[in-house]
Parts: structure tokens; C-alpha cells; sequence
């Protein structure tokens, strides 16, 4: 199969190795967005999706207006594909482009469709709490992530993944699912199947106030709110800026979730004075892990701060070396 491969973020990387290096595909192009400066020294880089296609022998395009530039559709034309895989690439395609391969424009969504179409399914499903999420491949349409889905495969959140590791395995399990997908599409072994669009919810792009910490919500939910949006959570302390990375709650209804490196924190937890206080209080402090913060509902452990300025510090070396104090507020 003659396969066009658009792309842009790491996301994206695996499964292009994957076309690359199966014997069933011929990559023979890849689109991809320019090169932009990144990292602390701005220099000028190319896409994680370009570094990865720089080794093979096909060549790579990157229109600033894919929509826009005659050269770039005249020569995604003339290539007569039989696909096009696009993964997370970051520009519209239009109907124009749609229909040039054909078998059509195949996407890999990281949800189970029709939940959480849109920019940011993975932060948005961790947000909302969900327990299991997946990814979809589809055959695109002109609409935002609505197409005839192909194939669903499903993955269980534990209570400590975070949007970073998380997209890790989504990337991985994309890559497989969208292999197998274009194999059975070209056999003809399965057929699309319409979305329902009553059943639709929406994930999108996350804005800079997304960020703020209410520790007035529950410690599920600003747990859930700090592992979705990773690692950009935002509270204060003694009137500066503090990020807040990785959290865990604490109780009942989360120890046998908790990973092995943490084991001892119930014993710490359980065997301290802890009495009740305002939401956004430091209610204690669990030797070698860090604070515990009372919310609307339960407590919550800082395992990962950032202070203003400064590198990320675990919870145990910020209560240290901040001289944090039982008592002490956190928050607005």
C-alpha cells in the first residue's frame, strides 16, 4: 500500500516507524509542520515527525497553509496513494485533499469515539475522572473528528497516570491499531460504521485559566484536574506562583490503587494527628513524600511541586527546604 503520512508531534512518531518499517506500506511522502524554535534557546528544529522520517528515503513536505499551497496538492495528487494516515497533525484538511487517496484519509484518535473529539481527549479524559480510554481509527470527513470509525481499541487509566505517560501508551497502541486498520481496509474486512452524535462530548484545546487549582473541589477531582493537565497545575503560597506536578489522594477508596513506591504512605497517613481545617491547608506533612492539603473533600499529598523560578522539587524536599508549616495556607 502507497502511504502519504501526515504528522507533526511525538505522538505521531510511532506510528510512523511502524509504516516504515512494515512490508506491507510504502511511505512514500510525509507532511509535516515547519520547522520552529523550541526549548529554552530558541533555536530552530524540526518536528519530532520530521526528525523520524529523516532517515528514510522519501521525501518530507512542510506548507505552512497545506489548504493553500497549490505545489504541495498538485504533488499529493500526482502520487495516486492508496491512504493517507494522519496523526495529530495540526492543520484542516480540506475536502479537496479528503479525496485524493483511495481508501481515503485514515486518523487515529486518542478516545473511544464518539467521546471526546476535539484537541485535548487525553487531558480531558483524565480531568473528568475516566477509568478507561482508548483510541479509534476513522475514515476523516470534512467535521472535527466525526468520521465513520474503523477500528476501537480500549486501555485502562490507573489512578496515578498523567497526560504524559498516558499519551506514551496511547502512541504505542495507535501505532498498532492503525497498522492492523489499513491491512483490513484494504481487504476488505471491515466496513465503517457511523458515529452517533447524540452520544458526542468534546475535548478542546485547554486554556491558560484551565490551570488554576479550587482547592475548595475534592481531592479526586483536583487530583484528576493535576494528572489531566500536566504538568502545568497552578497554585500560590505566601503570594507567589507554585505548580503543582503530581498529586495522589489519600483514603479508603484509593489504597489498593497506590503503586508499590508509595506503600508506606497509608502507615503515615493513618498514624497522623490530623484535625479539621479550611480547604487549601496543610494538614500534615508524611516524612520522605511531602504536604497534605485538606480540599472540599479529603486530603490530597503533593508528591511534585514547582516553585516560581525554580526547579521541580519532590513534596518532601519543597516542605524542607521552604520550611513549610503545618497550618499554612496554599491558594488564592
Amino acid at each position: 500500500m502507497r502511504i502519504v503520512f501526515f504528522g507533526t508531534p511525538q505522538f505521531a512518531v510511532p506510528s510512523l516507524t511502524r509504516l516504515l518499517n512494515h512490508s506491507d506500506f510504502e511511505v512514500v511522502a510525509v507532511v509535516t509542520q515547519p520547522d520552529k524554535r523550541r526549548g529554552r534557546g530558541g533555536k530552530v528544529s524540526p518536528s519530532p515527525v520530521k526528525a523520524a522520517a529523516l532517515t528514510a528515503d522519501c521525501p518530507i513536505w512542510q506548507p505552512s497553509r497545506i489548504k493553500k499551497d497549490d505545489e504541495t496538492l498538485t504533488r499529493l495528487n500526482a502520487l495516486n496513494a492508496d491512504a493517507f494516515v494522519v496523526i495529530a497533525y495540526g492543520q484542516i484538511l480540506s475536502q479537496e485533499i479528503l479525496d485524493m487517496p483511495g481508501l481515503g484519509c485514515i486518523n487515529a484518535h486518542g478516545s473511544i469515539l464518539p467521546a471526546y473529539r476535539g484537541a485535548a481527549p487525553i487531558q480531558w479524559c483524565l480531568h473528568n475522572g475516566e477509568t478507561k480510554t482508548g483510541v479509534t481509527t476513522m475514515l476523516m470527513d470534512a467535521g472535527m473528528d466525526t468520521g465513520p470509525m474503523l477500528l476501537k481499541e480500549t486501555l485502562p487509566i490507573g489512578l496515578t497516570d498523567n497526560a504524559w505517560n498516558l499519551a506514551q501508551q496511547l502512541s504505542e497502541l495507535s501505532a498498532d491499531l492503525l497498522a492492523s486498520t489499513l491491512q483490513k481496509l484494504n481487504q476488505q474486512l471491515i466496513r465503517p460504521v457511523p458515529q452517533d452524535d447524540k452520544l458526542a462530548t468534546y475535548a478542546p484545546l485547554i486554556k491558560k485559566e484551565d490551570y488554576a487549582l479550587d482547592w475548595s473541589a475534592s481531592a479526586k477531582a483536583i487530583h484528576d484536574k493535576v494528572r489531566g493537565f500536566y504538568p502545568n497545575c497552578i497554585t500560590q503560597l505566601r503570594g507567589n506562583d507554585l505548580k503543582v506536578i503530581t498529586t495522589i489522594p489519600l483514603g479508603d477508596d484509593y489504597w489498593a490503587q497506590f503503586p508499590a513506591e508509595l506503600a508506606t504512605v497509608q502507615t503515615l497517613y493513618e498514624s497522623a494527628e490530623i484535625g479539621d481545617a479550611a480547604p487549601g491547608t496543610v494538614v500534615a506533612i508524611l516524612k520522605s513524600y511531602g504536604p497534605v492539603i485538606q480540599t472540599g473533600t479529603g486530603h490530597l499529598l503533593l508528591l511534585e511541586v514547582k516553585p516560581a523560578g525554580k526547579k521541580a522539587l519532590s513534596g518532601w524536599d519543597f516542605a524542607n527546604g521552604s520550611r513549610l508549616e503545618i497550618g499554612e495556607m496554599i491558594g488564592e
